[in-house]
């Protein structure tokens, strides 16, 4: 983060140099407040806010910062030390009280809420819950700034299991390292979850994409890890540490509650050896592949119904977090700059030993790669129960550009992939619809909800059946879209056959407006769904428009009331992306699953 200006320690560099790229936000968080801060001081000084002659309590500019729990310690000493020294923005003294919250609570808040929140800034442990706050955009805005420090994500093991696995010289990547921990008959490895863990999301994600690097089928092989991991999945990266065994006695290791190896990062376990000894302490390994980094984006909230005084601290604290004596520390609590890099204390005292690659630093994932990732975890953890509409209308015989395939033949290829990343205790069935498909019947059921794992009716499993019926969905000529009816004969059917305690849901494919004159009308139809909703048995609509022509604003208008949501895939081989990206979203909703 860079340093800038402020009317209290003036510090230009005078380089005329570029910013570096970790600068960025830091320059549009100043532009952002530039205005308010030239026409706010001259209104201060009249004011008479700017005195000089009162003690800093009663002059003190307060500002409210909600951070990670692993960065609070430190950010609050950061914050005790500047109120000893006194220091300042615009002449007033800076008061900075440090909360913590978990990162995904934070993020949920403000994503649901349209009120202004009691805190101005937030510090989350990632950038991934900045995504998760914004949300569909109607909830608290937020304006992110620089990272302030970063820990890697490693996998952490007590000292016999990382013995077992040749630690410290033996070097894996992340699919050979999980296999090998999981494989091994001596190691049990936990995980926060990934749902609430920056962690744990970014581990999983770096495990798929090793797996990918290796071929073969790589999502099998990451939806049979999550599956063990899910089995031993703490809430949080504080309980994960509690399941870990206090040292390695037979007692100890024993104890099939206890494990030998978790999902962690260098920081946690820097401070869980800070009150360690012996044999409870944790050794590192630092996956050859690279590792993520978690990088703390210091955060403003609703900037815009902050004062111009609250402003102006906001950014003063923000420069103050970057200064060496702040980054001391925040080094002394096991953290590293923002680039990534540390001293060797830093690395020892957490675990890590040469010759651990610890120094290599993992591509950041992309937002579509870690809501893949969620979205796996998501149908992997809790299990699914979907019925999968179909459009059979004559239109999904067009032609899309630049493949020289049908919408519904690659439609019916992005349905098959995506049928890999469900478990076998996952239930899904299949209906198509046109008009009139099924006597006056604008749908029909080609095949009733059931587990992927069980057996079917001459041979094989139900998986292998569905894959065959989704590559023998063919356009019917001359069909048009009976949308209404079908969505509101499917949702009503997923609500007969809600199964408790699965993620129960309608998954329609459309790639037009309904066209059935003779339906229900959409007016009709969604008054019909607000009323027969039952929070008891929640189903939602996960409506995905395919083509240009299919209207998304429709479905989603309609969808929406059910607790789901519509989306558009222009080329339908992003179909697999997108209902996995909607399970998530709809997945992660208060009220989408009923425990």
């Amino acid at each position: 983060m860079g340093r800038h200006s402020l009317p209290d320690d003036y510090a230009g560099d005078g380089s005329g140099d570029g910013s570096p790229p970790r600068r960025r936000r830091t320059v549009a968080i100043a532009t952002m407040l530039v205005l308010a801060v030239a026409a706010g001081t001259a209104v201060a000084v009249q004011g008479g806010l700017l005195s000089f002659s009162k003690s800093c309590e009663d002059s003190a500019v307060r500002l409210s910062v909600m951070t990670s729990p692993d960065i609070a310690p430190a950010v609050r000493a950061i914050a005790d030390q500047a109120r000893k020294d006194e220091v300042r923005s615009d002449g007033r003294c800076l008061y900075v009280k440090v909360v913590s919250r978990d990162s995904y609570k934070v993020a949920e808040t403000l994503s649901s809420s349209t009120r202004s929140p009691d805190f101005q800034v937030w510090l989350p442990d990632s950038d991934l819950w900045l995504d998760r706050a914004k949300g569909s955009g109607d909830g608290v805005p937020i304006t992110p700034g620089d990272s302030i420090a970063s820990s890697p994500v490693t996998l952490a093991m007590v000292p016999s299991a990382a013995k077992s696995l040749g630690w410290p010289k033996k070097k894996y990547s992340w699919a050979e390292l999980t296999a090998a921990a999981m494989e091994s008959d001596k190691v049990r490895l936990g995980s926060a979850d990934p749902a609430r863990s920056a962690t744990g999301l970014l581990a999983l994600a770096g495990i798929g994409a090793s797996s990918e690097k290796q071929g073969g089928d790589s999502d099998t092989r990451v939806a049979a890890t999550a599956k063990l991991l899910a089995q031993r999945m703490s809430d949080g990266d504080t309980q994960v540490l509690e399941t870990l065994a206090q040292g390695d006695s037979g007692a100890e290791q024993g104890n099939p509650e206890h494990n030998q190896a978790v999902l962690l990062s260098e920081q946690a376990a820097f401070a869980h050896n800070a009150e360690s000894t012996g044999d409870g302490k944790l050794d590192l390994f630092y996956p050859e592949d690279g590792t993520p980094l978690l990088n703390y984006p210091y955060t403003l909230v609703d900037e815009t119904s902050m004062s111009t005084p609250e402003s102006r601290a906001a950014l003063r604290f923000m420069t103050l977090l970057d200064e060496p004596a702040s980054q001391a520390t925040l080094e002394k609590h096991g953290f590293r700059n923002v680039d990534g890099t540390a001293g060797e204390s830093v690395v020892a005292a957490a675990g890590g030993k040469k010759p651990q690659p610890y120094a290599t630093a993992a591509a950041a994932p992309t937002a579509e790669a870690l809501q893949q990732t969620l979205g796996m975890w998501t149908i992997t953890v809790q299990s699914a129960r979907l019925t999968t509409v179909v459009d059979a209308s004559g239109s999904m015989a067009t032609i899309v550009p630049g493949r020289n395939q049908s919408r519904m033949d690659v439609t019916k290829a992005s349905l098959i992939q995506a049928l890999n990343q469900f478990t076998p205790n996952d239930e899904i069935g299949l209906w198509e619809f046109a008009t009139t498909l099924d006597g006056d019947k604008d749908y029909r059921k080609l095949m009733p909800a059931a587990r992927l794992g069980d057996p079917a009716k001459g041979g094989g499993t139900h998986r292998e059946k569905l894959s065959a019926a989704f590559a023998a969905l063919k356009p019917v000529p001359g069909g048009a879209t009976g949308l209404y009816d079908t969505m509101l004969a499917a949702y009503k059917d997923a609500q007969a056959t809600y199964v408790k305690g699965k993620f129960n849901a309608v998954v329609i494919l459309t790639d037009g407006s309904n066209q059935d004159s003779l339906s229900i009308s959409r007016s009709a139809l969604i008054a019909e769904l607000k009323r027969i909703a039952d929070p008891e048995r929640p189903v939602p609509i996960l409506a995905i428009a395919v083509g240009p022509e299919a209207d998304r604003e429709e479905v989603n208008e309609i969808a929406k009331v059910t607790g789901g949501g519509g989306y558009q895939v222009i080329d339908p081989a992003e179909i697999q992306v997108v209902i996995l990206q909607a399970i998530m979203t709809a997945g992660q909703s208060s009220h989408a699953v009923q425990e």
